[in-house]
């Protein structure tokens, strides 16, 4: 789904101080027009808008029920003295992290020109704000230049294109405003790639790591398998192996990059989470050998946790980190997930996660740059009952 159009609002419209995690807006120039908290009755009148305002992807009386009893997400409407929903904001709420997405957001014909439109968009960032949000973002028709002058003189930028992504093939601009109030300006460096397969996290992550670091190195999906056999542990929580931190560093470093491992543990990694005993000595088998052969290559693994303070460093001297996290802040799943830290500022460490989960109406849109507080990383960062900490840095050249 994407984020809807809407006619822009007037340069007149005001913004009033939030209270109780609503945001109270009224615009000037109108003692009617105020925004209020939307409910399941006025499903009937979103439909309404809805289908008066969209010819295409339109959102039905049983997503509108979904998104507003069960979804993270906050959904507001503009109405008049009657208490009728006259337009509407939807914004989601990025599960673990900082970001938000405008889903979607649409004014009733007859309200139009009104700063209906306008007064939405202030007070889904109004809510968003109270969510401690560092960043919000949206897709837009690409042949709609009126909403797109809408959103850019509301300060969102254009940070990608997607093709091909309306039901009627057409393009879409992602764009994005920070709320922050420094954002980094070199998160960009890192591009974006969306592992290909549900098993393919760590691999996907280098490769966006080395492209990043030499142009060169290709991204596609033959990259992402080479290193995905060249780093596997064989067996997993559950079906095929994922990749082991000594497993990726060893394929990275035979691309020709300088790699550095931080462990937390010196034991076998994730075969708590195996029950079979002959699947854990394969792990336990497989493990040793990249060991020796971390050692061979005169690779040190230093058995530490790498601190967010170290981590900071390790960007700022030009490496990327890889990081194994525990996906359940994100999708409620306990399983092992790598994604690639791209940046930091004063409160927020930036990330990619490869895995763009539709399950849970994410697009890329939604899994690049990540703002996630400094202090909710440190408690992700960290995966199993061993709470294992575990980082690759890559960087240029074996030096």
């Amino acid at each position: 789904m994407s984020d809807h159009q809407v006619a822009p609002g007037s340069p007149g419209d005001a913004l009033k101080t939030p209270g109780e995690g609503v945001p109270a807006v009224r615009p000037t120039g109108s003692s009617h027009l105020g925004i209020r908290q939307a409910q399941l009755s006025d499903i009937d009148a979103l439909v309404r808008i809805e289908n008066n305002a969209f010819e295409t992807d339109r959102l039905s009386a049983r997503r509108f029920r979904y998104l507003l009893s069960k979804a993270n997400a906050l959904v507001l409407v503009a109405t008049e003295d009657d208490d009728v929903a006259l337009g509407y904001v939807m914004v989601l709420f990025n599960r673990g992290t900082s970001l938000a997405r405008l889903y979607s957001i649409a004014v009733d014909a007859p309200v139009r020109g009104r700063g209906v439109g306008e007064l939405l968009l202030q007070a889904a960032e109004a809510g968003a704000r109270e969510r401690d949000t560092a960043c919000v973002r949206l897709e837009v028709r690409a042949d709609d230049p009126s909403a797109q002058s809408f959103y850019r003189s509301h300060g969102y930028r254009q940070f990608a294109m997607h093709h091909h992504y309306y039901e009627d093939r057409a393009d879409a601009l992602r764009m994005e405003k920070s709320l922050a109030p420094r954002p980094d300006p070199g998160l960009a460096r890192v591009p974006y790639y969306a592992q290909s397969l549900d098993f393919t996290c760590g691999p996907a992550a280098a490769l966006m790591a080395m492209h990043a670091l030499d142009p060169h190195i290709a991204v596609d999906q033959v990259g992402e398998l080479r290193l995905w056999r060249e780093s596997t542990t064989v067996f997993m929580t559950s079906g095929v192996g994922g990749c082991s931190p000594e497993g990726l560093a060893l394929a990275i470093h035979r691309r020709g990059f300088h790699v550095e491992v931080f462990l937390s543990d010196t034991g076998t990694l994730f075969v708590d989470s195996v029950r079979s005993e002959s699947k854990r000595a394969v792990i336990r088998l497989v493990q040793n050998d990249f060991r020796k052969q971390l050692a061979e290559a005169g690779i040190a693994t230093v058995f530490r946790p790498l601190s967010v303070e170290t981590m900071r460093e390790k960007v700022e001297a030009g490496g990327i980190p890889l990081v194994l996290i525990s996906s359940y802040r994100f999708d409620r799943e306990k399983q092992p997930h790598w994604v690639v830290v791209t940046g930091f500022d004063e409160k927020y460490v930036y990330l990619h996660d490869p895995n763009v989960d539709e399950d849970l109406d994410k697009t890329a849109t939604d899994c690049m740059q990540i703002p996630v507080l400094q202090r909710d990383f440190a408690k992700m960062a960290r995966y199993g009952r061993s709470q294992l900490k575990a980082a690759v840095i890559v960087g240029k050249g074996r030096g």
